[in-house]
């Protein structure tokens, strides 16, 4: 696995709690570094920043026996980054950014035991000292088509500016995969929303990206009306759940999306339709099982990967109930005898919440939110995992007793002044790692973040 050798019951050292202390101290009093007011008139260039930091604690919970991808209890860990986004117009229609990130930190059991892992903000890369990495570097070029005209707000990764309701948008070079398919303006942003990895992305897109979350291809986005079309073609990793991309396309995944957006009781209402195929080395499971047990070695899908394919299909609903109530709804699945590639073990995965926006108690940059998910896995997986295979994030060593993994997730965001929030998260994970011998896990968090 591309996780770096760590003692994860040891504490991030005190830089990453100075950090966190000076973040608050902003966030507090801190009018310093708020921005200015908004300007829609176009940009030519635009620096944008955000700095967050997450503590997260798995309480006590039963365990009766461990594997190699367990959750351990009564375990704490941070995580900490700070990024740079610069942008620049290059030629008419045409902008280029590039991010710049540095990490540190861990995820629990550095990002192991859970299929719906608990932070987003922690990646599949832990290290205790800081380090830098360059997460995006692409072009985003837009051929306007008619229609009416629309303002554009500065945003991280966006130049403001105006641009038509019909459209042609390429975005080509490094980012993610996420940054143009299954958005969701309720639960898709770890430094603003939802933590877990299955409310803030469909459990089962297997999407292509590297241990970070990123990677290189290249998106078409048609916008006409009511409806958007978006297709892409991303590498894959060069072995599953990898730090490094498999250049050229040979492995490879293509991502297809329609959008619908239309208003149900006079509200807006956005439905999405993803679908994937991958194309690569992985292990059919059933296969790697039935080696393992004709030569009396442990099960590891890596002796029997060959060229084939995986692919998934999810729906996403997201719909304004009012001014200060949004709902948001996924469903999907994805191939059961094939390893996962790149995100987490979830073969079938369903998500619905609510976010609650604060004005109706008088607190109208506070906001409420709860979200509900079911991951699950096929039968072939449930055998690998009992015969001690291990997925991405989990293996127990067996799995006697397999069941759904259940999450329930809940937040309150404190809006402080100076783009500051203040979140505190509580997550209830039932039969974790799909194992109803462990658990159940309650996780707590507590979140810092601010934009400049």
């Amino acid at each position: 696995m591309p996780r770096e050798a760590a003692n994860t019951a040891t504490a991030v050292p005190r830089a990453a709690r100075i950090v966190a202390v000076v973040l608050l101290g902003v966030c507090l009093g801190g009018r310093a570094i708020a921005a200015g007011g908004e300007d829609r008139s176009p940009e030519q260039y635009a620096v944008h920043g955000q700095l967050s930091y997450v503590e997260q604690e798995a309480d006590s919970f039963a365990a009766p026996y461990r594997g190699a991808n367990s959750l351990t209890p009564d375990r704490g860990c941070e995580t900490v980054d700070a990024t740079l986004y610069i942008g620049k117009q290059l030629w008419s229609g045409a902008e280029g950014w590039m991010d710049a990130e540095l990490d540190q930190g861990f995820g629990l059991d550095n990002t192991l035991g859970l299929a719906g892992f608990p932070s987003g903000e922690a990646y599949k890369v832990g290290r205790s000292e800081p380090y830098f990495r360059l997460t995006r570097a692409f072009i985003r070029q837009t051929w306007d088509l008619g229609g009416n005209g629309e303002e554009v707000e500065g945003a991280q990764n966006q130049l403001a500016g105006s641009r038509r309701s019909d459209r042609l948008v390429l975005t080509l070079g490094k980012f993610s995969v996420t940054d143009v398919f299954d958005t969701n303006r309720y639960a898709h942003d770890p430094r603003g929303d939802f933590l877990n990895w299955a409310v803030l992305d469909a459990g089962s897109f297997d999407y292509a990206a590297d241990a970070w979350g990123y990677t290189v291809g290249a998106a078409l986005e048609w916008w006409g009306g009511a409806w958007t079309f978006r297709a892409g073609a991303f590498d894959l990793s060069d072995v599953p759940n990898s730090p490094h991309l498999d250049p050229g396309g040979h492995e490879f995944q293509a991502v297809i999306e329609l959008e619908r957006r239309l208003e149900l009781l006079g509200r807006p209402t956005r439905v999405l339709a993803t679908a994937y195929q991958s194309r690569g080395r992985m292990a059919l499971l059933d296969q790697a099982v039935a080696e393992g047990l004709a030569s009396g070695t442990p099960v590891d899908g890596s002796s029997v990967r060959s060229f084939r394919s995986r692919a998934g299909i999810h729906v996403s609903l997201e719909q304004r109930v009012s001014e200060s109530v949004g709902l948001f709804a996924r469903i999907g699945g994805a191939s059961g005898n094939v390893e996962v590639y790149e995100f987490t073990d979830v073969d079938r995965s369903i998500a619905a919440g609510v976010t609650v926006n604060g004005a109706g108690w008088r607190r109208p940059r506070d906001t409420f939110a709860l979200a509900a998910v079911e991951n699950q896995i096929s039968a072939a997986r449930k055998r690998y995992f009992d015969a001690g295979g291990l997925g991405l994030l989990i293996g127990d060593g067996r799995l006697p007793h397999a069941g759904a993994e259940r999450v329930l997730e809940a937040y309150y965001d404190v809006g402080a002044p100076a783009r500051c929030h203040v979140t505190l998260d509580y997550q209830r994970i039932v039969n974790p790692a799909y194992n109803r011998d462990r658990g159940p896990v309650g996780v707590a968090a507590v979140r810092l973040h601010v934009d400049f």
